[in-house]
């Protein structure tokens, strides 16, 4: 076998290797997790949002990182949040580093929306808009 071929085959299997490793979020894919909420201001997206605004910070397994947070692909993302007592559509400001994989940590505005804040945590879905 050439070199040139050896050098293709190589070369496909790492692509093929790389594209399994880094799959993308699929847009409809849904998320399981915890919602809580959270005073809201300067936030890693480089945005700064109030109480009020209908916001939300993002887990940071689910958020990643990049050079410039405030480039980071998922800042300004719209998420539809279900929870107990309905739902909302939130924008992605900030990150939210203990959470955990499927959780997002909400304004009281949205959290008001989808829970009772007594509870103060609650189990959510979500997926992006």
């Amino acid at each position: 076998m050439s070199s040139f071929k050896i050098l293709c085959i190589t070369l496909l299997l790492t692509l093929s290797l790389f594209g399994a490793l880094a799959a993308p979020i699929k847009r409809g894919e849904t998320f399981k997790g915890d919602g809580t909420f959270y005073t809201v201001g300067l936030g890693s997206c480089g945005t700064d949002d109030s109480d009020s605004d209908m916001v939300a910070a993002l887990n940071a397994p689910q958020m990643g990182s990049s050079a410039n947070p405030n480039n980071n692909k998922n800042c300004g993302r719209k998420a539809v949040v279900k929870g107990p007592k309905g739902s909302v559509t939130v924008k992605i400001v900030d990150t939210c580093p203990p959470c955990k994989k499927g959780d997002l940590d909400l304004s009281p505005a949205a959290f008001g929306k989808i829970a009772e804040f007594n509870d103060g945590r609650v189990a959510i879905s979500w997926k992006w808009a």
